[in-house]
C-alpha cells in the first residue's frame, strides 16, 4: 500500500513538473498582411471600374431618373405604383418575374427562361441586389436595377451564364404580395 502511495505521489510530481515547464510555441511563418492589403486594394479598384460604367449608363440616358440605394447599386421605376405602401418584408411571399441583362444590355436570362418567381422574403438564397430591391418595390411596380458584381454574383458568377465579378441590370416586375400563412393554407 505505501509502495502504490508512493508511486502516485512519485508521478504526480513528475507530471506537475513537467507540465509547468512547458512554454507556449512560436509560429514558424509570420504574414505580413500583404496579401489582404492586395486584395482590398484590388476589391476598391474594381468596385471604382464598375461604378463608372454604371455612371457611365446612368449619364448616357438623362432622361430617366435612377436613385441609388443604400446598398450600393441604383434603380429606377418603368411602371410605379404610388397608390400603394405595402412592400414585401419578411414572413411575405413576394411573386415576381425578371429579366437579367450584363451591362450592355444584352439579355443573359430571359423572363421565359426565369419563369414567375416564388420568394419567400429574406428566408429563401437568391441574388443579393434582388433580395434588397423586392424589399423597396410595390406591388404592380416595375424597376429595372443597375447592380454591381457585389450585389449580383460576385466573384463566383453563377456558375452558368453569369462570369466572375459581372455587373448586372435586373428588370423585375412585382406582381403580388401575400403573407406567408396565406400561403401555406392554399
Amino acid at each position: 500500500m505505501k509502495k502504490i502511495f508512493l508511486l502516485q505521489l512519485f508521478l504526480t510530481g513528475v507530471l506537475l513538473a513537467g507540465c509547468s515547464q512547458q512554454q507556449a510555441r512560436k509560429p514558424i511563418s509570420h504574414t505580413s498582411g500583404t496579401f489582404m492589403k492586395e486584395s482590398i486594394k484590388r476589391n476598391k479598384k474594381l468596385v471604382a471600374s464598375e461604378e463608372s460604367l454604371i455612371d457611365s449608363i446612368i449619364k448616357s440616358n438623362p432622361e430617366i431618373k435612377y436613385i441609388a440605394s443604400d446598398k450600393g447599386y441604383w434603380y429606377h421605376y418603368e411602371i410605379e405604383n404610388s397608390t400603394d405602401s405595402i412592400r414585401p418584408k419578411r414572413g411575405d411571399v413576394a411573386y415576381f418575374n425578371y429579366e437579367v441583362k450584363d451591362i450592355k444590355g444584352n439579355v443573359i436570362y430571359s423572363e421565359a427562361e426565369l419563369k414567375p418567381q416564388v420568394y419567400y422574403v429574406d428566408k429563401q438564397n437568391i441574388m443579393m441586389g434582388l433580395r434588397d430591391g423586392i424589399k423597396l418595390m410595390n406591388e404592380g411596380e416595375k424597376v429595372t436595377f443597375l447592380f454591381p458584381s457585389h450585389m449580383a454574383f460576385g466573384y463566383h458568377g453563377d456558375n452558368k451564364k453569369i462570369g466572375t465579378n459581372q455587373p448586372l441590370i435586373c428588370t423585375v416586375t412585382l406582381n403580388d404580395i401575400k403573407p406567408e400563412s396565406q400561403v401555406k393554407e392554399n
